[in-house]
Order: structure tokens, then sequence, then C-alpha cells
């Protein structure tokens, strides 16, 4: 291994993608080659639809994805997409899809294995087994995702775009169908904090509740428990859950897989402390995490992390739609401005070894500038964000070098 890098830091097998610590605390990836990578990569890529006009010369039906993606300083992709930037050398991020082993708790904001299952523990090393396989010798396959695009139904925070009142985990479970393990154990989860009476449980969450019917009846209806003493279970269960799976998904890829990282899923969208608290190593090495959740820059546990499902033009669009100003240059400009400062403060955390743009193609839709894809619907660049990223891309490994040290032995 490099000698600039602190031994006791790895993680990861030689010969494949590391990580670890240089000596100033920084977090890197390490190529199998043994120089620092610093991941920039896109989620989602695949062939794109050609418009009807040229880009610097050359029609779009005639451009591969890797093209652009090099060209934009881009060196992986994420998972979520076809072969494409894949079979063209670049590094990339592949995920196992648990929640296809067995039966998947789906639900508004959830979409998890069925972890309390006895047979859980069974049917995810079968599925890790039929799908690491091929992979295992791989020297461009950055990592391991157990899920791509978990959802965990956390409470919503102040400042979120979703609205207020949604049922979370813990309500969603105490409602499942019966045939869910997950359903038995989160009401024998919750009695045993509560004296085992549905009374107790009642008081401690000032909710009135006649019977285990009540919050099946409010979770139908969107109705979500949002009191101090149901957030304080809720955040319980949530940590329970996380552990489970994280553990679980951990071992079953582990052992189809010895050589690749473990980057623990991608998320939806922020899932909150409880989620993440599980969400580390041993059972994860680097943890992608929402680029709205990266840990404080001087937490000494923190890292190393991935800044996951970055993109700004969905945050901006819901201001500048408030605010009446969506057709306005300002606000463009405002979404830019953001965007750059948040991709700096990024390259220069000692925990962030590199990045996932969230979102390759622009969904059915979305409008420029404020649609979230690097490519447009017809098969356009999106260059109000792809000029900011390539330009981003090209210094990030210099501003990352740069990085204040922060974190000590």
């Amino acid at each position: 291994m490099p000698g600039d890098f602190r031994p006791e830091t790895f993680r990861g097998a030689e010969g494949f993608f590391c990580a670890g610590q240089d000596q100033a605390g920084r977090w890197w990836l390490i190529e199998p080659g043994g120089r620092p990578f610093f991941c920039k990569a896109v989620q989602g890529v695949r062939a794109t639809p050609a418009d009807s006009g040229d880009h610097d010369g050359t029609p779009t039906s005639a451009i591969d994805p890797a093209v652009r993606l090099r060209r934009w300083g881009f060196n992986a992709v994420g998972a979520g997409g076809a072969d494409a930037g894949r079979a063209d050398g670049l590094a990339f991020m592949a995920a196992v899809d648990f929640c296809r082993a067995g039966a998947p708790i789906v639900a508004p904001g959830v979409r998890l294995p069925d972890v309390f299952d006895p047979d859980w523990p069974r049917l995810a090393v079968a599925r890790a087994a039929e799908v690491c396989a091929p992979l295992v010798s791989s020297r461009e396959l950055l990592g391991w995702l157990a899920d791509d695009g978990s959802g965990w139904a956390q409470p919503a925070a102040a400042d979120s775009s979703a609205g207020p009142g949604r049922p979370t985990l813990l309500q969603i479970c105490l409602s499942l169908e019966p045939g869910f393990v997950a359903f038995h154990a989160a009401w024998e989860f919750v009695l045993a904090l509560h004296g085992g009476r549905l009374e107790s449980l009642a008081r401690a969450w000032g909710v009135p509740l006649a019977n285990r019917e009540v919050v099946r009846e409010r979770t139908r209806a969107e109705q979500g428990l949002a009191t101090r003493g149901y957030l304080r279970d809720d955040a319980r269960w949530s940590r329970e859950f996380a552990r489970r799976y994280f553990t679980s998904t951990a071992a079953a890829i582990r052992a189809a897989d010895p050589n690749h990282l473990l980057l623990g899923g991608r998320f939806a969208g922020p899932v909150g402390a409880s989620v993440l608290a599980e969400c580390v190593y041993p059972a994860v090495d680097v943890a992608l995490c929402d680029w709205r959740e990266l840990p404080a820059a001087g937490a000494p546990s923190a890292g190393p992390v991935l800044a996951g499902n970055v993109g700004w033009a969905d945050e901006a669009f819901h201001v500048a739609l408030a605010t009446g100003s969506a057709r306005r240059l300002t606000s463009v400009e405002r979404m830019l401005r953001r965007g750059r400062a948040a991709l700096v403060r990024a390259a220069r955390h000692p925990a962030v070894a590199g990045y996932v743009w969230g979102q390759w193609l622009d969904e059915p839709g979305e409008q420029p500038p404020f649609a979230r894809g690097l490519v447009h619907a017809n098969g356009a660049e999106a260059r109000e964000h792809t000029e900011l990223l390539t330009e981003f891309n090209f210094r990030a490994d210099i501003m990352r070098s740069a990085a204040p040290q922060t974190v000590s032995p």
C-alpha cells in the first residue's frame, strides 16, 4: 500500500478499490494500483435519445455516454443505469437489490426487506451469491450497494419540502398485514417498552388507541403519528431495523465477495440520525449518504463517506416557485452559486471521498433550467449543470489535497 496513507485505516482488499486516511486525516478511495481516487460519479447513466441539433459539431446520436462523462470530468458511474460507462473502463457501483429477496415492505416512503423474517438471512445470502458472483474479480467495481433507492420513511425535517404528517417507519410496520414478520416484531417492540399494555402505550404516545386497528386506519388515511412519545419510539425502532439491515446485508455480501467495498445503500432521500447511526463500519466501509446529511467536518468518527443524490435544481425550483421567480435569471444564478459552494465544501470535507450526481436524464415533466438531469429528454446537454460540474471535477483533486488537516490519529 502507498506510504502516504495510514495503514491502520485501510478498508477493502488489496488489488481492488480500497479506502484509507492520508497522513493529514483526509479519507480517500484508493485505486487498485494504489493511487488516490476522489470519486466523481453520476447515477443512472444510460444511452439517451438523440436531439435534432449538433454539439461541438458532433450529432448527439453519436455521443456515447462514457465520452460525455469523461469530457465533463467524471471518473465513475453509480447504480441505477445500464452498462453505459461500465463497459468503457470507468469505475462503477453495483447494487445487490436485497429487496428482491423475499417479499419487500413497500409503502409510501418505504422500500425495505423484512429483516425480521427468520428466513431473511438465508434469502439474503442466496441473493448476494447470485448477484455478486460475476463481479468478484472485477477491478473496476468500486463497491456494492445493498439496495438502490431504499426508503426509510423518516420524520420530515422542519424545512423539508415533504409535507408534515406522513406516516414514518414504525407506524407503517405496525400497520402491515400479519403475513409480515415485521408487523408482529413492531408490536412486540413498542409494547415491551411500555409494560406490555396498549393503554400504557397510548398514554406514552399521547394518542387515543382503543385497539391496534386505530394505527392502521390512520396509516391508510396518510395521517402520521407525530407526538414526542411516538417519535422517540420510532427512532428506536428505526435504529433496530437499520442495525439488522446493514449487518445482515454486509454478512451476505462479504460471504459472496470478500474483495470489494461495502457502500451501504443508495437512499431515496435523507434518512435521519437513527438510520445513519447504523450505516457505519464494520457493516459499511464507505457510506453513501444523502449530501444533505454529511457528518460534521470535525467529527472524529466521521468517514469515509460519499455524498449521494447531489443536485440542486429541485430545491431551487421549489424556492423559485414559492417566490414567483421561476423565470427570473437571478433564480438560476442563485441555484448555481449555491451548488458551486456545496461542491467546494464537499471537496474540502475530510470525510468525503467523492460524490454521486443524482440524475443522468431529466424526469418526465421537468423543465430546464430547473430539471435535474445532466442530459435533457431530447438528448441535449444540460449546460446549466455540466459547465459548473466540469469546472469543479477538473479541480476537485487539487482542492481535496489542499483541504486542511482536521483529524488526528
